[in-house]
């Protein structure tokens, strides 16, 4: 069974473009593998804390030796490697605030980058832990921008860390104008369409 976990970040729900398109990406995989498990985890409504000294100290201990409150400072990540380990397939949702993506989202990396979990500097040289597992990016920009460096340099900067636990395998999809009503639908109908196409 293919086990999908879909991370949302939008603080626009059901109005979201990127979860929109997420919706999309998951309705054509479950076409591709029917008997897949879809798990959701809601950044925006339920974030993960930006990382503290409490969070990052408890990552050293055992989960065996952590007292009650290393336990409560590592839950988040604990819930957070277990959902990622489990997955085969992420659908992650990426709008486009202020220049970036949601912080939500950079403290969700955080807190699954954890030495000898996701990542390993055995015999000085990084390594990747997390294998055979594919990403989709669906990015959602509010704007339409001539300079498409902004939004490039955006998704390199999310290849670049999901590379550094292993992921490497990732499929990108853009919607721009998502704040302009007049061409808000057609622009993502033609994301939708390639959407469907990719994943045919």
């Amino acid at each position: 069974m293919t086990t999908i976990l879909n991370i949302k970040t939008s603080i626009n729900g059901e109005n979201s473009a990127s979860n929109q398109l997420s919706e999309v990406v998951i309705n054509q995989l479950l076409e591709i593998h029917p008997d897949s498990k879809v798990m959701v985890r809601d950044l925006a409504s339920d974030p993960i804390p930006h990382m503290q000294t409490t969070h990052f100290l408890s990552f050293e201990i055992p989960h065996e030796e952590r007292n009650d409150e290393q336990k409560e400072a590592s839950k988040y990540s604990d819930q957070a490697l277990k959902e990622i380990e489990e997955a085969d397939i992420l659908v992650i949702g990426v709008p486009f605030y202020n220049f970036s993506f949601p912080s939500t989202l950079k403290s969700w990396i955080d807190h699954i980058s954890i030495p000898g979990k996701t990542f390993s500097y055995a015999d000085g040289v990084l390594k990747g832990l997390l294998k055979n597992k594919k990403v989709y990016l669906n990015f959602a920009i509010g704007g339409v921008y001539e300079d498409k460096g902004i939004i490039d340099q955006m998704e390199s900067y999310l290849r670049t860390l999901l590379g550094f636990i292993g992921i490497t395998d990732i499929e990108v999809f853009r919607s721009e104008g998502m704040s302009l009503p007049e061409i808000r639908e057609e622009n993502l109908s033609k994301t939708v369409a390639e959407i469907e196409t990719v994943l045919a």
